[in-house]
């Protein structure tokens, strides 16, 4: 039977009615594959994925594949967002296998959890010479059966391809990030900006590495570059224009068309990214685009407790997309006589540009055309935005994933964080606050744990759980220092080097997690940073704060040892290029003592210097005995220190004062 119906994880809860007896991955499936000697059919996927939901539709839906599979496999299903390190392992293999990953991957395991076979989506029928999944699996059966020998030969070929490039210690040198960003910028598509063809996703870890690289090396072209994706996204269909928010990725090379689905981690990693980009240029646009879109996860993907729920699915009542999309004959009546000014900017026409129907996407100008000022235009977008968006709340919203990870919060809390120093503006960090003190809370005896639904949390952190929630703690005690947010993050950093760290490498999972076939090293950027490269930013900065070399030494061998597989790879090593940079500069830190007057903690916020600590202080209680802020005091005015290691300058008051100060620095 399947036994899915107790499981949490929305992903898993989809497939509970299947007549597939459906497994979770516990012992009790691994042990009844040993037991009756069957091969083991896995497959990984996650709530929001589109082509999931086809293949559950034509395959796991349909009773004769079903019976099939019942007799002669042990089915597991696996929630990808749940049980990364299942999925890093196999999707290595599929890689390897065929060049490629991606969602749904389906493998076929020998009983000691070794792969014989993998791929990703199958149609249920042979077709355009693509076997279909039931012949497949009739294919696969048979091996196990008929053809022991080949089986192993290929179960042991897999095993030998999962081992890992070993590090090649390398130090780090600006020549080397050199190389990284040149070898980006052949990568990137000069007219529509971004990478590659179609599709395409949005690699804002890319685009960040080229704004930092500018800075610190004043190359303006990888900037440039930078500057113009991020536009070229935030205009086009990706960017969901009336409610605010990112789309997964674009099925076209101008960034039009989307896979509707929204995930945290893009409304996390993409806003940071147009933060950068606006502290960079002074481009306004680049924040506009990134304050809609961390509003719209305030709004749309918000917990009670205080976490972010994972994702919004792409499909609705009436199919994928039909939430987003607009008919302009329902559009003018709605807005009236603001009408032509919007349907003229976002590209609504009769015929529409997509199955009949609008995707939003700016076209500049159409103001000008109108003879309507900027910013009487903006203004009266503004307000059609409203009106579409009420409107749209009335039709079937897409699913949403509500449970809690703890690395993908993290991230957005570090986004709310940047948000408040953009700002100023209380509310995003009241927000990071309190889903800060959620996540942390997020433990058992052990330690701190991945995921949270339905009241409880489950699953040992990851490498990436640890690594960002440490990131982000140290992001929100820059703009509101207390003790326990740093020792939160000294804690998490201490986990890091002591459960994580072999001594040369990185690896995703503790002793704490279950013993696969391999223990998968944490090595590229997915669909979110590294966990490594998070580690190395992490232990860098806690040095840099609570004077703690220990943890220092581990970043600088940890960088060190992906250095050269970092250049010649950038675009799979994005996060650690920031965090080499980041080691290579030593910017500093830069503290104000009392945030009383504005203009100079405006001076300190609009300064864009990678890599620098900024910490803004009305209180120093707890911190004496860290030496970055011992003998320091919050007096009746605001005061501005900068400091190189443990040493200080001596205090800065005024504009004037400040602007010469951090000239200099």
């Amino acid at each position: 039977m399947n036994r899915l119906g107790s499981e949490s994880s929305p992903y898993l809860l989809q497939h509970a009615g299947n007549p597939v007896h459906w497994r979770p991955w516990d012992d009790e499936a691994l042990a009844e594959a040993r037991e009756l000697g069957r091969p083991i059919f896995l497959s990984v996927g996650y709530s929001s994925c589109h082509w999931c939901h086809v293949m559950a539709h034509e395959s796991f839906e349909d009773a004769s594949i079903a019976e099939f599979m019942n007799g002669h496999f042990v089915n597991i299903k696996v929630d990808r967002e749940e049980r990364p390190d299942i999925d890093d392992i196999y999707q290595r293999a599929c890689m390897a296998a065929t060049g490629q990953g991606g969602w749904p991957l389906s493998a076929f395991l020998t009983p000691d959890l070794r792969p014989f076979f993998v791929g990703t989506y199958f149609p249920p029928l042979d077709s355009h010479g693509r076997p279909g999944f039931g012949s497949l699996c009739r294919r696969m059966s048979q091996a196990w059966r008929e053809d022991p020998a080949g089986v192993e030969g290929a179960a042991k070929r897999f095993v030998e391809r999962l081992r890992d490039e070993a590090p090649r210690p390398e130090e780090a040198d600006g020549v080397l990030l050199d190389e990284a960003a040149s070898g980006l910028l052949r990568l990137g598509d000069a007219v529509h900006g971004g990478f590659g063809s179609a599709p395409k996703f949005p690699s804002s870890g890319c685009l960040s590495f080229l704004i930092w690289y500018s800075k610190i090396s004043g190359a303006k072209a990888p900037a440039e570059f930078a500057l113009k994706s991020l536009r070229m996204m935030s205009r086009g269909g990706i960017f969901d224009h009336v409610g605010g928010g990112f789309h997964r990725y674009s099925t076209d090379a101008r960034w039009l068309v989307p896979h509707f689905e929204k995930m945290l981690y893009d409304n996390a990693l993409i806003p940071a990214s147009l933060l950068e980009a606006h502290q960079y240029s002074g481009d306004a646009r680049h924040l506009d685009a990134a304050l809609r879109t961390i509003r719209f996860v305030m709004r749309e993907m918000s917990s009670p407790e205080g976490g972010y729920y994972s994702a919004i699915d792409a499909d609705s009542g009436d199919g994928e997309g039909s939430y987003y999309t607009w008919d302009a004959r329902a559009v003018r009546p709605l807005l009236g006589g603001d009408a032509d000014l919007f349907c003229m900017h976002y590209g609504v026409t009769d015929g529409g540009n997509w199955e009949g129907r609008t995707i939003l996407s700016e076209s500049p100008g159409a103001a000008r055309r109108l003879g309507i000022g900027e910013e009487e235009a903006e203004r009266r977008l503004a307000g059609c935005r409203r009106i579409l968006l009420e409107e749209r709340g009335s039709r079937p919203r897409p699913g949403t994933d509500t449970k809690i990870l703890a690395s993908w919060n993290a991230l957005f809390i570090s986004a709310l964080a940047r948000a408040h120093r953009a700002t100023g503006d209380a509310a995003y960090l009241g927000a990071a606050e309190k889903c800060a003190r959620f996540v942390h809370g997020m433990r058992d005896r052990g330690g701190l744990l991945h995921t949270y639904k339905d009241g409880r949390a489950s699953v040992p952190g990851y490498l990436e759980d640890h690594a960002f929630l440490a990131n982000a703690m140290l992001d929100v005690f820059e703009e509101r220092p207390s003790a326990w947010l740093l020792e939160g993050a000294l804690e998490l950093g201490g986990t890091v080097a002591s459960e994580f760290w072999d001594g040369s490498r990185f690896y995703m999972t503790s002793g704490r997690h279950e013993q696969m076939i391999m223990r998968p090293p944490s090595v590229h950027d997915l669909s979110v940073p590294s966990g490594a490269a998070e580690a190395v930013r992490a232990l860098t900065r806690l040095h840099r704060l609570a004077h703690r070399p220990d943890l220092d030494g581990v970043a600088a061998r940890a960088a060190s040892g992906m250095a050269r597989q970092a250049a010649e790879n950038p675009f799979a090593h994005a996060a650690m290029l920031c965090a080499i940079a980041g080691r290579l500069q030593d910017p500093g830190s830069i503290l104000v003592l009392n945030t009383s007057d504005a203009a100079v903690v405006g001076l300190v916020r609009s300064a864009y210097v990678p890599g620098r600590a900024a910490v803004f202080a009305d209180s120093l209680d707890g911190l004496a005995k860290y030496p970055l802020f011992a003998g320091k005091e919050v007096g009746p005015s605001t005061e501005v220190i900068s400091c190189t290691g443990q040493s200080c300058s001596a205090p800065a008051r005024g504009a004037a004062e400040v602007s010469a100060m951090l000239a200099r620095s």
